[in-house]
């Protein structure tokens, strides 16, 4: 899940928990993402149907890129041990997924004027609630959410401000021409990660909608 981070102290904390997974054996080549139907394409918008989900998420204050890494660490120290396992004593690793989504908290439609934010990982389909391990840390909450249908700007490169705001316009036009109603706020869900080549980056951004 690409971080574009520009304190080099919490970059090398992100860059050593993808680390930390791959020698886990959480392969990035074969990591679960959400599952969902392509409703209507043009060019590099689509109209996706999703299948409900069970996320993981925290809230953080801060800017885009803090509190990305901020939320990341503290989903990721969940899914990597600091949980306990319906009925059992022990904890358990949990498969990483991608992408790693965030979003503003409060309805607005500007990602680089946000401060207050959401960050979310899909946890792997095997779990339900009763299954999944719950979190230690009170901070991590668990979150099942409904079939959704979501309006979807697909892009690759770096995840600058300018770029996330320009993509973000583009996005919100598109659902304007369509007569799309918005529900909440645009997310931004990031793919990769942090070594991975812009060029090959995938990154969307994607707001919730209701269609006719």
């Amino acid at each position: 899940m690409n971080l574009t981070i520009k304190n080099p102290g919490t970059g090398f904390t992100s860059f050593m928990v993808f680390v930390f997974a791959l020698s886990s054996g959480c392969s990035m080549a074969a990591t679960e993402e959400p599952k969902y139907n392509v409703l209507l394409k043009e060019d590099a918008f689509e109209l996706r149907q999703y299948a409900p989900q069970l996320l993981a998420e925290t809230a953080v204050n801060g800017d885009m890129d803090s509190a990305s890494s901020q939320g990341f660490r503290a989903i990721a120290d969940f899914i990597f041990g600091n949980n306990k396992a319906p009925g059992q004593t022990t904890s358990a690793k949990i498969a990483m997924t991608a992408p790693v989504t965030v979003q503003p908290r409060a309805n607005e439609n500007s990602l680089r004027e946000a401060r207050d934010w959401r960050i979310e990982f899909v946890m792997p389909s095997e779990y339900t609630m009763a299954t999944l391990p719950k979190p230690n840390n009170q901070a991590v909450q668990l979150r099942e959410v409904p079939a959704q249908r979501f309006a979807v700007l697909r892009y690759s490169g770096l995840n600058t401000e300018s770029k996330v705001e320009e993509k973000t316009r583009d996005l919100l036009a598109w659902v304007k021409t369509k007569n799309w109603q918005m529900v909440g706020s645009p997310q931004l869900s990031r793919y990769d990660p942090p070594w991975t080549l812009p060029m090959w980056r995938r990154n969307e951004i994607r707001v919730e909608v209701v269609t006719p």
